[in-house]
């Protein structure tokens, strides 16, 4: 019994891609860093991990548990660990209820605000897996789910809300809107056969391109904003700017006909985007 909970539990792990937990991490401790205006308490920074990782993998689950119709039928994901019947939808679901009730936990655990607004914010993670289903918005609405993580930090250490974590909520959600286009590029024509919504199935790669270069720009503006009225000095200012230039880069990477190194630029830069930015607030307020 103990190895088949663990063999399905190595499966849930690897179905929700756990290490890419390090996308909105960095975000929620660069939060609760701006908020602390230095280093939070070990509790503090205990129980925003827990809940970080309880409301990403709830989240991703519930993701894979909607979409499995849909990833058995696109070539793609086919070989994913629910279309394949790796795992079953009830261990799916029990994952989903146990990290979501750890998520509230966690978040009870930090302050009355937190504990308030967390049923809140798992029902925005939660909605993004349908918004596909009518609406291009959906990169944006997978942005917004991202961007809670900085406010969500820093309501965590100040329980209450500021204008700076949302600038920099903001600059997240632009910056996980811009790569969701470029990720979905994979998937134009199975999207357009489903009938399934996204930037490039309705406008096309070319133009959506264009548009994530833009929603780019907003992130690194945004990324320099935060640095600049929260007064973090020359070091997190050198941070962002490369940042800039990863996301440059990113887009150099590919073409619209042309993905072959697309794995290379979401994750490989997009991780290093959030590490850099998240170090070098760090070291700019460190005590």
């Amino acid at each position: 019994m103990p190895m088949v909970f663990f063999r399905e539990l190595k499966i849930l792990l690897e179905m929700i891609k756990i290490e890419h937990t390090v996308f909105a991490l960095p975000f929620a401790f660069m939060g609760a860093l701006l908020g602390a205006r230095g280093l939070p308490t070990a509790p503090q920074a205990f129980y925003i991990l827990v809940a970080m990782v309880g409301a990403r993998s709830a989240a991703m689950a519930f993701n894979r548990l909607v979409d499995a119709p849909l990833d058995a039928a696109n070539p793609r994901t086919a070989d994913r660990a629910l279309p394949r019947g790796l795992i079953s939808r009830r261990a799916t679901v029990a994952f989903i209820v146990l990290n979501s009730l750890l998520f509230l936990w966690a978040a009870g655990r930090l302050n009355p605000l937190c504990r308030t607004l967390a049923p809140f914010a798992l029902l925005v993670v939660f909605f993004y897996s349908y918004t596909k289903r009518f609406t291009w918005t959906s990169h944006f609405f997978l942005g917004a789910a991202l961007g809670l993580a900085p406010l969500g930090g820093w309501i965590a250490v100040t329980g209450e809300v500021a204008l700076l974590p949302l600038i920099l909520g903001a600059a997240v959600l632009l910056w996980v809107a811009g790569f969701d286009v470029l990720y979905s590029l994979q998937d134009v024509e199975f999207d357009r056969r489903a009938g399934l919504f996204s930037l490039p199935a309705s406008l096309g790669p070319e133009r959506s391109m264009k548009i994530a270069r833009l929603l780019h720009l907003g992130a690194a503006a945004g990324f320099v904003a935060t640095g600049w009225l929260a007064g973090l000095g020359r070091l997190y200012l050198a941070a962002a700017l490369a940042a800039g230039l990863f996301l440059w880069w990113e887009h150099r990477l590919i073409t619209p006909h042309d993905l072959s190194r697309l794995h290379q630029a979401f994750f490989t830069l997009n991780g290093l985007i959030g590490i850099l930015l998240g170090l070098a607030t760090l070291f700019s307020l460190w005590p």
